[in-house]
């Protein structure tokens, strides 16, 4: 039994050693002649590759035409010069393979995961659906029709689309105010030949960049992305200057988006967050932690376990590469509404009075060190890591310091994080339910504003 003991105490210590000591493997990187970035990363302890391809394809370059980004993105598995939509998904299948693509508001790419013994099959087939989609014209009909009616449905739970209209509220005219997805309006409107204009114009290597993680030699591994992604003749890249959008609201404001036959009312509070690259990330995740973000924090407490208001409450910090927002989140009944949000305000207002002390923020900061590296522990986490650098423009430092600056986080600072980022004037309300049980009682958060949910746009 003692040596058991002993053998438990010893694996406690090494974890707890080695989440302390959690630094970004070794990595090299290197540029091909036509732009493109590669990173390449070995990780020996499994038969496995991962590739992860992003470009300046997201859709905060849709423009008018919402879903544009995404269509796009979705399309280029529709078929190749050499391969048939079915003849990717098959071949990808039979090895018990993986190759998605994706597109978000900052960037679009592409992700796979794949066995050592298939790797010459699975790059070729992924040179094919970077380099040489076709666009089906047939399968992106159907694909079309299908997001139509997902767009449709989704308007039947407020909880999958009010992040959507928070968005729109909070970033107003900033292309982070549309919806990914895009609308029924815009959608509609995409055909082939603008989702073949938006490919060569952001699929371009000059603002592109792919990583390789797995079991391999680097050096050969290099001469093979370098042999298939080396004639890569894309259209330059193109040189979008933006500015950040302005989050600073001079006052309270609140969205109610009525959906006739709701029973419950969904909503978001908050305001300005923080941009991906923020100094103060580390801090601001140790303090959120408290706040909504874990089982435990005190949101969750007040509004489902001490009241049983809701099942669950959260905050969060959205980030992009410009900007960023911050927001509580839950839902209740209708009935259940004002005291719920004033719930949740008050659980603010309380960070804000009171602070936080040692224990609290010991707790915090061994939750945030407990669930940082499982974050990076795969190979596709890393290969994804590695083009995130790329496109957030950050460097292993962000990794490997971020245990260092979750100890370093004092009860005086973190106050003064309190203080900058976790806004509690001038709040921003965004409400789904059924405005007429509702919009009386409302009015006195803010200035009132009204949409309907089966309108179309967000």
């Amino acid at each position: 039994m003692k040596n058991i003991l002993m053998l438990v105490l010893a694996v406690w210590a090494f974890a707890a050693k080695a989440q302390n000591n959690f630094k970004v493997p070794p990595y090299e990187t290197f540029k091909l002649k036509n732009g493109l970035t590669v990173y390449i990363m070995e990780q020996h302890e499994v038969p496995l590759v991962n590739v992860s391809a992003v470009f300046d394809a997201g859709s905060i370059n849709d423009g008018e035409r919402y879903g544009l980004a995404s269509l796009t993105a979705d399309a280029l598995l529709f078929g190749t010069q050499k391969y048939t939509k079915a003849q990717i998904e098959e071949m990808t299948d039979y090895v018990g393979a993986s190759l998605s693509t994706y597109a978000s508001k900052d960037n679009a790419g592409l992700a796979a995961s794949f066995a050592v013994k298939d790797q010459d099959k699975l790059f070729e087939l992924i040179q094919q659906v970077l380099m040489y989609p076709v666009f089906d014209a047939t399968e992106f009909e159907k694909h079309k029709q299908r997001t139509l009616l997902e767009l449709a449905q989704a308007k039947e739970s407020p909880r999958s689309v009010i992040g959507n209209y928070y968005n729109t509220f909070l970033f107003g005219n900033f292309p982070y105010a549309t919806p990914t997805a895009g609308s029924k309006s815009t959608v509609e409107k995409i055909d082939v030949a603008a989702v073949k204009a938006f490919y060569q114009s952001n699929y371009t290597t000059g603002k592109g960049a792919i990583s390789v993680v797995g079991d391999f030699k680097a050096a050969d591994m290099k001469k093979k992305i370098t042999a298939l992604f080396g004639e890569w003749k894309t259209a330059p890249a193109r040189m979008v200057k933006r500015v950040a959008p302005n989050l600073d609201f001079d006052k309270a404001r609140v969205l109610l988006v009525n959906k006739d036959d709701a029973r419950e009312t969904t909503f978001m509070i908050g305001g300005k967050g923080i941009d991906y690259n923020s100094a103060d990330y580390v801090p601001v995740t140790v303090v959120n932690t408290i706040l909504g973000g874990r089982f435990t924090s005190w949101l969750n407490d007040a509004l489902r376990v001490n009241s049983g208001l809701t099942y669950g409450a959260v905050s969060r910090f959205s980030r992009y590469k410009y900007a960023g927002t911050f927001g509580i989140y839950t839902f209740t009944k209708s009935s259940t509404t004002i005291p719920a949000i004033d719930m949740a305000l008050n659980v603010l207002d309380s960070l804000h009075k009171n602070g936080i002390n040692e224990e609290i923020l010991a707790s915090a900061k061994a939750y945030v060190k407990g669930e940082f590296p499982p974050d990076y522990e795969s190979a596709g986490a890393l290969a994804r890591l590695l083009t995130d650098m790329f496109v957030y423009n950050f460097d292993e430092n962000f990794i490997n310091t971020f245990q260092s600056k979750v100890d370093g986080l004092t009860v005086a600072q973190a106050k003064n994080i309190i203080a900058t980022y976790f806004p509690k004037d001038k709040l921003q309300f965004v409400l789904v339910g059924k405005a007429s049980d509702i919009k009386d009682q409302v009015k006195k958060y803010g200035e009132i504003s009204e949409k309907q949910i089966k309108a179309d746009g967000f």
